[in-house]
C-alpha cells in the first residue's frame, strides 16, 4: 500500500511502514516539508493513490472534513488514540498492520483507536 504520513505523526512511523514493505512518504519528504498545506497533501494523495494517515487533534480535523464533504484524500486512516508515546504508537501499528491494510483494501475511511479498528462506510 501507498501511505502519506501527516506532519502530526512521527517520521519513524513512516520508516516502520517502509520496513514492512509499504511505499511511504512523510510530509517531511515533500518539498515544503511539514509546511505542506492540506490541499497539496490531498492532491498528492489522489494523484498517487496514497492513503493519508493523520491523527485527531482538536485544531486540525481538516482531512476528516475534506473526506466527508469532498471525498479527498484518496483514502484516510485516522489515528484516534489521544496522547500516546511513540513506542505505544509503534506497537499499535505493528500489532494491527495486517488488519489496517485489509480494512483499507475495502474501505476508504478507517480509524484506529487504542482498542479497536473502525471501518467507516
Amino acid at each position: 500500500m501507498k501511505f502519506l504520513i501527516d506532519a502530526q505523526l512521527p517520521r519513524h512511523l513512516a520508516a516502520s511502514l517502509k520496513w514492512s514493505g509499504h511505499d511511504v512518504l512523510h510530509t517531511l519528504d515533500l518539498p515544503s516539508g511539514n509546511r505542506t498545506p492540506d490541499w497539496r497533501i490531498n492532491e498528492i494523495s489522489v494523484e498517487e493513490q496514497r492513503i493519508v494517515v493523520t491523527i485527531v487533534v482538536t485544531k486540525d480535523s481538516d482531512f476528516v472534513n475534506s473526506f466527508l464533504i469532498s471525498g479527498v484524500p484518496y483514502k484516510l486512516l485516522l489515528v484516534s488514540t489521544g496522547n500516546v508515546s511513540n513506542k505505544e504508537l509503534d506497537g499499535l501499528f505493528a500489532k494491527n498492520l495486517s488488519a489496517i491494510v485489509a480494512a483499507l483494501e475495502i474501505y476508504d475511511f478507517v480509524e484506529i483507536t487504542r482498542t479497536s479498528l473502525i471501518e467507516h462506510r
